[in-house]
């Protein structure tokens, strides 16, 4: 089956009987339009967030996976009709729900054999196994313990693990090469979010009871009766709203570090592409840069990875000692 080559058909006619000197023009105006083109496609914003977003593949070298370069994964649809009403179901597996699967398989690889030394009463021993144990202790000393209190601590320093673990591993799966970090996706932040708000409701809600708790929100004010019923039903919607707004900011910030980040990387390495039909000496020289600029921003990206992770559970931490430690 024969395909429109522009090139093709554009010498096609300005070649009549074999006047190739007129084509040539032709064909090279066009081969440079091509270049300019895929050069313009590489620092398109949409083509550069196509790398970092969420989507139903997963991108790899064009050579190890022709013809897109793309590894799409399995879906399933239906579409009928239940009762006389007309249904139509999607289910799509997709490239951050994989990671997230895998953050998840890192995270019992690692802690289950730990727990049981730990268990066993042996010490944890080497260099691999004291790194989790300085970091599972860095959070209960540092983190749980000062802003929970050394009382409730204990009841909630597995949360506050668990979501400085599962992070952290979604933060370092965006530094694997054609992998993705889920956490650079809203679904993913908003949901560990709405996770930590419901922790925190249930929290002060056990300690102080469903009513205790919500009047609690308001503070103490000697007030007439009449000013109190018009005054604190506004202050505690206004407290109600304001815990809302703590966890959508801590959704809000882990995304942007993250989403900023690697889209960042994307553009200085996308550079490298857009000028390959440059000169050799400009290539070169803006292939070097970006390559050393690509490789700093990468250990940038490693220190956020574990910053964002310790902020996101430090915040968790303290919105429930807040919750339980009314006023």
């Amino acid at each position: 089956m024969r395909t429109w080559n522009p090139k093709w058909h554009i010498a096609n006619r300005a070649w009549p009987g074999g006047n190739r000197a007129a084509a040539e023009p032709l064909c090279s105006a066009v081969e440079r339009t091509d270049r300019e083109s895929l050069a313009a496609m590489e620092l398109d914003p949409g083509h550069l967030a196509e790398h970092v977003e969420d989507a139903a593949y997963f991108h790899v070298p064009q050579f190890l996976w022709p013809p897109e370069g793309k590894v799409y994964l399995p879906g399933w649809s239906w579409e009928g009709e239940i009762f006389g009403w007309h249904w139509h179901f999607d289910c799509q597996l997709t490239k951050f729900m994989v990671l997230e699967l895998v953050a998840g398989v890192l995270m019992v690889v690692v802690f289950i054999p730990l727990a049981r030394r730990v268990r066993g009463g042996r010490l944890p021993r080497g260099r691999f196994w004291n790194l989790w144990e300085a970091m599972l202790k860095l959070l209960r000393d540092e983190v749980v313990r000062p802003a929970i209190g050394e009382k409730e601590a204990r009841r909630f320093l597995p949360f506050v693990w668990n979501v400085f673990f599962f992070v952290l591993f979604c933060n370092l799966l965006g530094l694997v090469p054609w992998a993705g970090s889920p956490t650079g996706a809203l679904s993913v932040t908003a949901g560990l979010a709405a996770v930590a708000f419901l922790m925190v409701i249930g929290a002060g809600m056990v300690k102080h009871g469903l009513l205790g708790f919500w009047t609690g929100m308001v503070p103490p004010m000697d007030l007439p009766l009449a000013l109190g019923i018009a005054l604190k039903p506004m202050l505690l919607a206004i407290e109600v709203l304001g815990l809302a707004i703590r966890h959508g900011v801590l959704a809000v910030r882990l995304l942007a570090n993250m989403f900023a980040g690697h889209l960042v990387l994307a553009v200085v390495l996308g550079f490298v592409s857009a000028t390959a039909s440059s000169f050799v000496i400009l290539w070169l020289g803006v292939t070097l840069a970006s390559v050393v600029g690509a490789a700093a921003l990468s250990l940038l990206e490693l220190f956020v990875a574990f910053l964002q992770a310790y902020i996101f559970a430090f915040l968790s931490a303290l919105f429930i000692g807040m919750a339980i430690h009314q006023h």
